[in-house]
């Protein structure tokens, strides 16, 4: 059975696709015809699951009518066998809409702000930083996604001592989720001349772009701006006017810096879109250690002190630590192979919801 809060949900979505469908037939031609579209789609999905399983509730009523019916023996016998098939299949579909209207699954919609920080090991570390961009823009090519640098600070021999991105497509943030945490190489550094193996780490950071619906309300009285002169390349622009941009919210503390745009103008959206979503990110995090208490779920709880996964160069493999994954195909990985880790990431995640 689903929980009354979540069928009074869905009916309401149900209701909400039919009035857009009967919007769309009578004015096809209409100026806001795309974004209807846009939200027919959001809806679809959903709502097809569900009106499948009420179909099957109707069905349900009708043979308990027919398997009590002493009257024919056969037809009750016939009912009732298929009665218990069908009260699987309702099941599956309940637990199915459960999962799907959770609003960690709402989120995966979304385009994301992907966050990549050298941590521990110096130069290396910022090399390091940069491999793993690579490996996910490389990624996200497969997938046709568009991908943006909001912002970034170069490592001193090269690679990112902090780089910033913004993922646009569908599912990015579902498909990427999980990669928020500490990511630890061990390799051999160029600048190593007796072979020995180093270990590093960087952090990343996965967060879903912020929406209306997610209520972020900041005062502007809350915000620091500061403009400065960008250091970063881009030309005679960038280097001698204040386009760069560093926002501080002071109830957080959050600070976020944007300098790749060409205007202050561009840096200051750009870096409220970041501050949004790292607002929205904290809140999710706030909200799931208090849901979750000191239980984590399997995959974690995308904390960037979560030690995640190894990336090990001398043996080849990468080992995600959450769900015991080692794979001796690095060389792949790093050009930005990573259907295999995060559809088994995706795997565990949904059994973990269901097992909560």
């Amino acid at each position: 059975m689903l929980p009354p809060r979540l069928h009074q949900k869905l009916s309401d979505m149900d209701k909400q696709l039919s009035a857009i469908e009967k919007q769309m037939a009578e004015q096809p031609q209409q100026s806001s015809w795309q974004s209807l579209a846009e939200e027919y789609g959001k809806l679809l999905p959903l709502t097809e699951k569900f009106r499948r399983w009420q179909d099957i509730q109707n069905k349900l009523e009708e043979l308990n009518e027919l398997q009590n019916d002493n009257s024919d023996p056969e037809m009750a016998a016939m009912a009732k066998e298929e009665y218990k098939t069908l009260l699987v299949d309702a099941d599956n579909l309940a637990i199915e809409l459960r999962r799907l209207s959770s609003p960690k699954m709402a989120d995966n919609t979304r385009n994301c702000f992907l966050e990549i920080r050298a941590a521990v090991g110096g130069n290396e570390s910022c090399l390091f930083a940069g491999d793993l961009f690579r490996m996910y823009f490389r990624y996200a090519e497969t997938r046709r996604w568009q991908t943006e640098i909001i912002s970034h600070t170069d490592g001193e021999m090269g690679g990112y001592k902090e780089v910033i991105s913004r993922i646009i497509g569908t599912s990015v943030y579902g498909a990427l989720r999980h990669e928020s945490g500490a990511h630890r190489v061990q390799r051999v550094p160029d600048t190593e001349s007796q072979g020995r193996i180093h270990t590093s780490v960087v952090t990343v950071a996965i967060m879903p772009e912020a929406q209306p619906e997610d209520n972020i309300n900041i005062s502007p009285t809350d915000l620091r701006v500061e403009t400065f002169r960008s250091s970063g390349a881009g030309g005679q622009h960038v280097n001698t006017t204040d386009s760069a941009v560093r926002i501080t919210h002071i109830p957080t503390n959050t600070v976020v810096e944007c300098q790749d745009g060409r205007s202050q103008h561009k840096n200051r959206e750009q870096a409220m879109s970041v501050l949004y979503a790292r607002i929205v990110a904290q809140r999710r995090r706030e909200q799931h250690e208090k849901e979750a208490g000191e239980r984590r779920a399997l995959v974690g709880s995308g904390d960037r002190s979560d030690r995640i996964r190894t990336y090990n160069f001398p043996q080849g493999r990468m080992t995600d630590h959450r769900i015991g994954l080692t794979l001796y195909k690095l060389p792949a990985i790093m050009e930005g192979d990573l259907d295999e880790t995060l559809t088994t990431l995706a795997q565990a995640d949904e059994r973990g919801m269901l097992d909560e």
